[in-house]
């Protein structure tokens, strides 16, 4: 049996610095090195979420990093999910349940505090009990000194806990010394003593060319360059949020099957798509130009948080028309969850979950209607589609009920509950988030506007497996284990009797 470690925590030094992926690699380095970690994140602000064995809902990020630990998914791990709804309002999820719609004033300024942190604690003790090391998750820059009385995340957390933290830096975006040295600057010294190491992340070029920078940084800092992570493009896992979308802006490709995704302002669980993306023929996109829908083989609305606010949305910036012209032009329109409800004739509001507005029309593409409900289905699912004898995987997170005036269902659940609506092979909505991920539904849709691919029986467990090994590799390459185990190591403090974190 491994010994007891002390809690490692990666903080950044702002967002989008790439902790939840150095996260989800240490996760599988520890269990690739015999111990039982688990992860955990106080609190996330994202729209990829993700529904557990027993239908809680919690960030996506947390349940990919779950996997790379190799054990199923808790709330517990992200025990306080945001859910924006518009600039300025979200959801909060307690413990994997709505708790309320709140806007960040509220949130930050009238909300117990005490009260959120003592739930986020109470879920991370329960983690504790049963794994080790814990390989924990900040959020965004810990150098937020105006949010500082307000954290209930990051270095509140490693306080709480002696937690061994490990700043994590984005050297490709420009700045990494200054926002290394003013991110430690502005730490108290007793956050600031909990720092055990700097990690450098992607990392372009010639590493060698970096040496006395990383010297410089550690002079400057007194702490250890503790890795200088190249960045990596052939190693595929979950996005954490959608921001990486930024990045995916794209058009129709002469020759390929051409799949536009349209860009919602409140688009969730992007990673729908992951498994399209990776098909050589296949050229997937997300657009809010009108013009790039028409010429597109297969048009997706995608999921929302805030259906009827897109639906709007949709129609004041003509891609409403546009979808609507693809259809009758003959393209495939295919819906998931928000985008479904989208799709069909009305959506009703009357306990106003989502704003004031209590009834708007849909396209009408689909012979459906929708009546949102305070109650969130978060469900993992398991359905054979349209007749195929291949059991399929996916999961549900959505507050409404669909009814389906015609047509016939999409998918059949294991219960034997129908999901979805079946117009025709180019015209269908469904509430099954990772439909995507099957093969016998990718088969379907690319036959259906008359195109081919070399699509090879796909498992993607073992193909989450091999992106995990791989990035624990890359990691072990270009990090110093030997200086981040020695940190998370338990020493008796002299003449006490009792083992702490030193």
């Amino acid at each position: 049996m491994n010994e007891i470690l002390r809690p490692i925590m990666f903080v950044g030094t702002g967002s989008d610095v790439g902790k939840s992926i150095i996260n989800a690699g240490f996760c599988r380095i520890f269990k690739q090195d015999g111990y039982s970690p688990a992860p955990f994140k106080a609190q996330n602000m994202s729209l990829n979420s993700f529904a557990s064995a027993n239908g809680l809902e919690l960030g996506r990020a947390q349940a990919m990093q779950a996997e790379a630990c190799g054990i199923p998914c808790s709330s517990d791990m992200n025990p306080i999910l945001l859910k924006p709804t518009s600039h300025t309002q979200s959801q909060v999820v307690l413990n994997g349940k709505p708790f309320g719609n709140q806007s960040a004033r509220q949130y930050f300024m009238d909300t117990d505090r005490d009260f959120l942190f003592s739930e986020a604690m109470k879920a991370y003790n329960r983690l504790e009990s049963k794994y080790n090391p814990m390989v924990i998750e900040g959020a965004g820059s810990i150098s937020e000194i105006n949010l500082r009385e307000k954290d209930i995340t990051n270095m509140r957390v490693a306080l709480e806990i002696n937690a061994a933290v490990i700043l994590v830096a984005d050297i490709d975006r420009g700045g990494v010394f200054g926002s290394v040295y003013g991110t430690l600057q502005l730490l108290p010294p007793e956050e600031r003593a909990l720092v055990k190491g700097i990690l450098v992340n992607k990392f372009r070029g010639d590493i060698s060319l970096f040496e006395k920078g990383r010297q410089m940084m550690e002079e400057i800092t007194g702490v250890p360059v503790v890795g200088v992570v190249p960045y990596f493009q052939d190693i595929h896992l979950d996005d954490e949020d959608s921001v990486v979308i930024d990045h995916k802006y794209s058009k129709t490709r002469e020759g390929m099957v051409n799949i536009a995704v349209v860009l919602l302002r409140h688009m969730s669980n992007f990673t729908d798509f992951n498994q399209l993306e990776r098909i050589t023929e296949v050229n997937l996109f997300y657009t809010a130009n009108p013009e790039e829908i028409a010429k597109a083989d297969i048009v997706i609305v995608p999921g929302s948080k805030n259906t009827i606010g897109d639906l709007v949305h949709l129609r004041e910036t003509g891609l409403a028309k546009a979808i609507l012209k693809a259809h009758g032009n003959g393209k495939a329109v295919y819906g998931i969850c928000g985008g479904y409800q989208i799709l069909g004739r009305e959506i009703c509001d009357p306990q106003q979950v989502e704003g004031e507005i209590e009834r708007m029309p849909g396209l009408g593409i689909l012979p459906v209607t929708t009546i949102l409900t305070a109650e969130k289905r978060t469900v993992q699912s398991r359905f054979s589609f349209r007749g195929n004898p291949k059991t399929c995987s996916g999961y549900e997170i959505h507050m409404g009920q669909t009814e389906r005036m015609s047509g016939k269902p999409l998918a059949l659940l294991e219960d034997g509950s129908p999901d979805g609506c079946f117009l025709n092979e180019k015209t269908w909505g469904t509430y099954l988030h990772g439909i995507f991920d099957n093969t016998p539904v990718v088969e379907s849709i690319l036959k259906a506007c008359g195109k081919t691919a070399s699509i090879q029986e796909f498992d993607p467990a073992a193909f989450k497996e091999e992106q995990y090994d791989k990035l624990a590799a890359h990691l072990r390459a270009h990090c110093d284990l030997k200086t981040i185990y020695a940190s998370l190591k338990k020493t008796p403090v002299v003449g006490s009797g009792n083992e702490q974190s030193q």
